[in-house]
């Protein structure tokens, strides 16, 4: 039985990195996504004599679609990587700057549809005797976010799952990788509405393809964590220098004010 990568958020951005970068290794590759056609361009632009791609349309905000998903995709193929990059997130004030309907759907996205494939992929991988399994975080999971509060709590929920999980399977031959990007040139970026906030302004976000080659390579080493850019790195470890109240309001001060 031939090896699968199951790729989520593989319309564009990083998740279309993660897959080019995958095809270059020659794997094969079930690529998900709400858009069926920018995943149906994508796959014709990867598919080889050598990699074949499967398209699986999904929408992860709605509960059921993880475990429909996951059977479709696994259905008589052996999937050894899952890259859970699907994510979803705003910028603005918890109580006046956003409605419950998109906070509750970044927490069906980032945390619900992330663990439930979590789990189907960790059963699967040790039923046939490891895999790797990379969980998209972020730097904001390391400090709480003002003005960005679900999204924090939200990547702070898959960095702790990710450490907890590795530490669990830890000799089983399946791994957990929490790639922690900060700030990326995606659509994502532009979806929460990031552009021009605080610390922001004054630097570039990384380039998607950046942030996957690092993710990537550090998801197949079967390392824990990845933080991609130094400065990243640095924030990622202030927090255990100060005051939780001091890193929090720092942290509100570099996102700004919601609009």
């Amino acid at each position: 039985m031939q090896n699968w990568t199951l790729i989520t958020g593989a319309s564009e951005g990083l998740g279309a990195e993660f897959a080019r970068i995958a095809a270059r290794e020659g794997r094969n590759l079930i690529l998900t996504a709400r858009s069926e056609d920018k995943l149906t361009a994508l796959a014709d632009e990867l598919r080889s004599d050598t990699v074949q791609v499967e398209v699986i349309p999904a929408d992860l905000a709605e509960l059921s679609e993880a475990e429909r998903l996951w059977q479709a995709a696994s259905e008589n193929r052996r999937i050894d990587v899952l890259v859970n990059n699907a994510g979803l997130g705003s910028h603005g004030d918890f109580a006046e700057g956003q409605t419950w309907t998109r906070e509750l759907t970044s927490i069906n996205v980032n945390i619900t549809a992330l663990s439930v494939l979590m789990k189907q992929a960790v059963a699967h991988m040790q039923g046939q005797g490891g895999g790797r399994i990379m969980n998209v975080a972020s730097v904001a999971g390391f400090m709480p976010g003002p003005n960005m509060a679900v999204y924090h709590a939200s990547k702070a929920y898959v960095l702790a799952l990710s450490e907890a999980v590795a530490e669990e399977l830890r000799g089983s031959g399946v791994t957990v990788t929490a790639v922690c990007p900060g700030a990326t040139a995606t659509a994502f970026f532009d979806a929460a509405d990031m552009h021009g906030i605080g610390l922001l302004k004054l630097r570039a976000p990384m380039s998607a393809r950046a942030v996957a080659e690092t993710g990537w390579a550090a998801t197949m080493r079967g390392r824990r964590i990845a933080v991609t850019g130094l400065m990243n790195k640095l924030f990622a470890v202030s927090p255990r220098f100060a005051p939780r109240w001091l890193t929090t309001f720092i942290t509100g001060k570099i996102m700004g004010k919601g609009r």
